[in-house]
């Protein structure tokens, strides 16, 4: 491996420290439908199963039962925790907006880890490999448009910290994705090509981040304003790593690694999202 590769994969580890694999429902955005006001959403949640590059994965899907006809569908791609309660969490505010939303499995066999030491062996792999990445990412694509409801011509995805570089990786290698939004993400990531990159980006950033620097950021917006990219950046004040994650500050507290909580950065990169998707799936 050349020396840079080294160093860039380590500064994707060392930075991943900073996600979080605790979440409270609690003190989330509130999230408003995009039904009738006075139709309350009746959520029907599904656990799933799918397969791809060679193993099984295991999903999970919620939509609204109470609203009719086809509609946009949302991926979410988890922290470098895995497929637990936050991704899921986050997937059922999508179900309440209207989408069909479904928090996928980029490990396989739904397996999560709880510590930084683990959450960096298991992660550090689809960094190195973007190509096995998308493998996994378009086998719960194509999983979640076998769902009736789902406009296949209108699906966009999210990604928080690990899955932020996820999606905005993906995205770069040509998906067909109506939109992409990255929450505190990992910013390095395969080069932008205007011949494959087809989403329009939104990404979601600390102002305050200590993981991502000025550099990151300016190297990744160099790269995309290259190609004439259709993307917004939007950067929140003191918001530090892992800004949406009600559990962030405890665990930056345990492991001395500076994230933290944000409930205005949160609430209002939350609402940005829904802006940005309004405008999208019009």
């Amino acid at each position: 491996m050349k020396p840079t590769r080294f160093f860039l994969l380590l500064a994707f580890i060392i930075s991943l420290v900073a996600c979080n694999n605790n979440q409270s429902s609690s003190s989330t955005p509130a999230s408003d439908s995009v039904n009738n006001a006075n139709t309350t959403p009746s959520l029907k949640e599904e656990d799933v199963s799918y397969t791809g590059d060679n193993i099984t994965m295991k999903g999970y899907v919620v939509y609204d039962e109470n609203k009719k006809g086809k509609r946009p569908a949302v991926l979410v791609v988890h922290e470098w925790w895995g497929m637990n309660d936050y991704p899921k969490m986050r997937a059922k505010k999508l179900a309440e907006l209207g989408y069909v939303a479904m928090a996928i499995d980029m490990y396989g066999n739904g397996k999560t880890v709880d510590n930084p030491d683990d959450a960096g062996k298991i992660s550090g792999p689809f960094y190195n490999d973007f190509q096995m990445s998308k493998r996994r990412f378009d086998a719960a694509l194509a999983k979640l448009k076998t769902y009736p409801d789902v406009d296949t011509n209108n699906i966009a995805a999210v990604g928080y910290c690990f899955g932020g570089g996820m999606v905005l990786g993906i995205a770069k290698l040509g998906d067909n994705l109506k939109a992409v939004v990255s929450f505190h993400g990992i910013l390095a990531g395969p080069p932008a090509d205007k011949n494959l990159l087809k989403a329009k980006l939104l990404v979601c950033h600390g102002a305050a981040d200590k993981f991502v620097s000025q550099a990151d950021v300016q190297q990744f917006r160099r790269s995309l304003d290259s190609i004439h990219a259709d993307y917004e950046f939007k950067q929140y004040p003191d918001a530090n790593h892992a800004f949406t994650n009600p559990a962030a500050t405890d665990v930056g507290k345990k492991y001395n690694i500076a994230i933290a909580y944000n409930g205005a950065a949160d609430t209002a990169s939350w609402n940005d999202m829904k802006d940005f998707f309004s405008r999208i799936f019009k």
